[in-house]
């Protein structure tokens, strides 16, 4: 799975059967972290990274040649970081 963070343009097509749909960057770059990260893990770009904040754990990626972004700085998510469990 991946996850980017970042403005989209949605919306609904059809008169009958309706489909919805997401476009813009930000989908692309999601895309981008699906394709470039490693089944069963959770792929983020770093604005995601940087909105999560303490609350969770991430393993740094470094910086990974991205398609048509160029080099970008990913992670992957670890879960939630030990203080902010559930007890």
């Amino acid at each position: 799975m991946g996850i980017a963070t970042g403005p989209v343009v949605a919306g609904v097509i059809g008169a009958r059967k309706f489909a919805d749909d997401a476009w813009g960057d930000t989908v692309n770059t999601a895309a981008r972290m699906e394709s470039h990260g490693t089944p069963g893990r959770v792929h983020l770009d770093d604005a995601t990274r940087q909105l999560l904040g303490s609350d969770f754990q991430f393993e740094d990626r470094g910086e990974l040649e991205v398609k048509g972004k160029g080099k970008l700085r990913t992670w992957f998510l670890l879960g939630r970081a030990p203080h902010t469990a559930a007890a």
